[in-house]
C-alpha cells in the first residue's frame, strides 16, 4: 500500500487562494492515477479532478477555470492549485491515488479548506 499525506489546507476569504499538496510514498505513484475529491458537511464524498499518468487532466463543472491540479514524479507529490475561492468549496480535500497494476486504491487523510464570506 502507499501512504498520502495532504497539506495546505486552512481558512480562506473569498475570492482567496489557497494550494494543497499530497505527498506519496513509493515508487507506483508515478504509474497512477491521481484525484482529490471532497466532502463538505452532510454531504456524500465528489470528485473534484484527477490527473493521469500521461498528464492528462479532468475538472468537475463547478471548479472548472479556477482549479489546477499538477503533479510532480520526481518529488511523488500532486498538487491543487485553487484560486477564486468560493464558500461552497469548504470541504475536506482527499488525495486518492489509483494505481493498475496491481489494482489498488489509497486515500489521504484528508485537510479542511474552510472558505469564509
Amino acid at each position: 500500500q502507499v501512504q498520502l499525506v495532504e497539506s495546505g489546507g486552512g481558512l480562506v476569504q473569498a475570492g482567496g487562494s489557497l494550494r494543497l499538496s499530497c505527498a506519496a510514498s513509493g515508487s507506483i505513484f508515478s504509474h497512477s492515477v491521481m484525484g482529490w475529491y471532497r466532502q463538505a458537511p452532510g454531504k456524500q464524498r465528489e470528485w473534484v479532478t484527477h490527473i493521469t499518468t500521461g498528464g492528462t487532466t479532468n475538472y468537475a463543472d463547478s471548479v472548472k477555470d479556477r482549479f489546477t491540479i499538477s503533479r510532480d514524479n520526481a518529488k511523488r507529490t500532486v498538487y491543487l492549485q485553487m484560486n477564486s475561492l468560493k464558500p461552497e468549496d469548504t470541504a475536506v480535500y482527499y488525495c486518492r491515488l489509483e494505481a493498475a497494476s496491481p489494482y489498488f486504491i489509497s486515500w489521504g487523510q484528508g485537510t479542511q479548506v474552510t472558505v469564509s464570506s
